[in-house]
């Protein structure tokens, strides 16, 4: 008898540390996933952050009435500026940082480049995409 209690309790540890392998590989398996998902969105927040920069840069930036395209680069930063002026003097600037582009409507008056104080907008407000695309 006490040979089959030693032989049931160490199928009990055995068990337990099947058991707890299987729970630790799972939580080792969520915790890579969640860490994959938050580096995902912590790059694109950092893409976002450097799209609004650009954006930002290129509204301080002194524009010409002429030519209706213009583009412009930041020396240090990997941004990318382009505005384009309309036949009916209304104007769009396109910032673009990696994969993120955001919009910035404007006129052009009397004092020159003057945007929209209603700020950016990160989708194209346009019907012809091909108006909204960096040249």
């Amino acid at each position: 008898m006490k040979d089959e209690r030693g032989i049931s309790s160490l199928a009990l540890v055995l068990l337990l540390l099947v058991l707890g392998s299987l729970m630790l590989t799972g939580l080792n398996q969520r915790q890579r996933t969640h860490t994959q998902r938050i580096t995902s969105e912590s790059r694109a927040i950092r893409s976002v952050a450097a799209a609004h920069s650009a954006l930002e840069w290129g509204r301080m930036q002194l524009w010409q009435t002429q030519p209706a395209v213009q583009c412009r680069e930041h020396s240090r930063q990997p941004w990318r500026v382009c505005l384009r002026i309309f036949a009916d003097r209304t104007l769009l600037m396109i910032a673009a940082s990696g994969s993120e582009t955001l919009w910035r409507s404007g006129t052009i008056g009397d004092s020159g480049v003057t945007f929209s104080p209603h700020g950016w907008s990160d989708f194209c407000p346009f019907k012809e995409i091909g108006q909204c695309q960096m040249p």
